[in-house]
């Protein structure tokens, strides 16, 4: 048994604490925030209720495996079901496109908007299919920094089908190739988003990311977002991990065969945690610049490009809008323009706007006749921008997008209002330069850049997280909760 400290309780660190303790781990876990969920969290504005970070459930079976890991049946912990829209789609030119779970559903409702074939989406959907399978051993479930892994099966299928890895055109290029329609093309450029990433230079390999979607479901859980969190906190204490909350982690002290944790208390006085590992759920770049000791090798992350950030309003809105769901895009009129600003540090004077209505699916979240809004835009992850100045002038831009695409001055329904910058998420989540996502995916080879699961200079240092692999959303958190944990079961054998 080893004395294991992980640091930060976003979803996967709280992962990693359930699959260590069930090794025979002793467990202890440290947050500098007051409640666990790290970006996974639930804020209330006036009357509302809102899930303040991720608002969709894919791949669920990797929520599932964690209960019967610990003996439970999720069913009865954390209820969850298939959503039968995934997404309410609002064009610039007035189009409306209502994306259903069911595939041939969805296919004639883009027939019958675009007049796009239902063919061309079907066999677009399939080809994402046979990408997931293709990569899922190699990408995502195994570490790419371990040799073992590119001597399996998986791996020699993958390197024989190396051109269906599409990995050396962008996502917008086989989109226009494929697609054939400016919005439908728009549509699943959307998903180079999901990680951050421009679908002008991240790699066609993203298209992968529909898949989970489409053909396997997007989901929620009878309580909304939050309740992953609370449910897998309990099951954590369940597992016999304990945690101390609004206990800012300070200092990592490492040397070669175990380390200290320096952390401070509420009462504000310092405490150390001796420990045999410590597994990281901060951002990765924030571990070595920030609480590993001085003079402690560390990489270098300034030829990586960071992911973008967002910039967030909450409204409670004062009355019901039928024509919306629980998801909601609004497209801008130029997306490579958006894009081609971000890059600048900058954002567009027309910008795409998503809205998620939790209380669509979660009525308690609002009160009768009331709805809240949680309302992003796509942001660079910048800390020194004049946020006030830019907060001003998207929020104008996103009115402006909303109203003239519902009939309605949006800003005389606004009963309440909070905003969360980049900056906000850089001091409360610790992520550089407040990115959600870490790198970026906008290369061909981003996926070998991001950070491994454990430490090069530092066998008993591990990672956890959006930021490192297999990179950020809920799947892929997990997923390197479960690579982590198994690294540190082989190398304590």
């Amino acid at each position: 048994m080893a004395r294991v400290v992980v640091v930060g309780s976003g979803i996967a660190g709280l992962a990693a604490a359930i699959r260590l303790a069930r090794q025979g781990h002793e467990v202890t876990v440290f947050e500098q925030q007051p409640v666990a969920g790290g970006k996974i969290a639930e804020r209330y504005v006036a009357s509302c209720r809102f899930d303040a970070g991720p608002s969709l459930l894919t791949w669920p079976q990797l929520l599932d495996e964690l209960f019967a890991l610990v003996g439970k049946s999720i069913t009865d912990w954390l209820p969850y079901r298939r959503l039968p829209v995934i997404c309410h789609y609002f064009f610039s030119d007035g189009k409306r496109l209502k994306a259903h779970a069911d595939v041939q559903r969805f296919s004639d409702e883009v027939h019958s908007v675009l007049g796009v074939a239902p063919s061309t989406v079907k066999r677009y959907l399939n080809d994402s299919a046979r990408l997931f399978h293709l990569t899922r051993e190699v990408f995502l479930t195994r570490s790419l920094h371990d040799p073992r892994t590119f001597f399996t099966r998986h791996a020699w299928q993958a390197l024989l089908h190396l051109p269906a890895l599409d990995a050396w055109t962008s996502l917008h290029r086989r989109n226009v190739s494929r697609l054939h329609h400016p919005h439908l093309v728009q549509l699943f450029d959307r998903y180079a988003t999901y990680n951050g990433s421009d679908p002008f230079r991240a790699p066609a390999t993203l298209k992968v990311i529909p898949h989970l979607e489409f053909n396997e479901g997007a989901y929620l859980p009878e309580n909304g977002m939050y309740a992953i969190i609370r449910a897998l906190y309990q099951l954590a204490i369940t597992c016999g991990v304990r945690f101390h909350f609004s206990t800012p982690v300070r200092r990592i002290r490492i040397d070669k065969s175990s380390a200290v944790v320096e952390a401070e208390t509420p009462d504000q006085l310092r405490g150390e945690w001796p420990a045999d590992l410590v597994v990281s759920n901060a951002d990765v770049q924030a571990t070595y610049e920030k609480l590993l000791s001085p003079g402690t090798k560390r990489p270098s992350f300034r030829k990586h490009e960071r992911s973008t950030s967002a910039l967030v309003f909450f409204w409670e809105m004062d009355r019901r809008f039928p024509e919306l769901g629980l998801h909601n895009i609004f497209f801008s009129s130029d997306y490579r323009n958006e894009f081609a600003a971000l890059r600048q540090g900058a954002f567009a004077s027309d910008v795409t706007v998503y809205v998620n209505i939790s209380c669509k699916e979660v009525p308690t979240d609002a009160p009768a006749g009331k709805e809240n809004w949680f309302v992003l835009v796509n942001a660079p992850a910048r800390t020194n921008a004049d946020w006030p100045h830019q907060v001003a002038q998207v929020r104008r831009a996103v009115l402006q997008r909303l109203s003239r695409c519902l009939g309605s001055n949006v800003a005389d329904h606004i009963a309440a209002e909070a905003v969360m910058t980049p900056a906000d998420m850089a001091r409360s989540f610790a992520a550089a330069d407040g990115a959600l996502y870490g790198n970026s995916s906008n290369h061909w080879h981003s996926a070998f850049l991001r950070h491994s699961n454990s430490s090069s200079k530092h066998k008993n240092l591990y990672f956890c997280g959006g930021s490192v692999h297999p990179g950020g959303g809920i799947p892929l958190c997990l997923l390197s909760a479960r690579i982590t944990a198994g690294l540190i079961a082989r190398r304590r054998r």
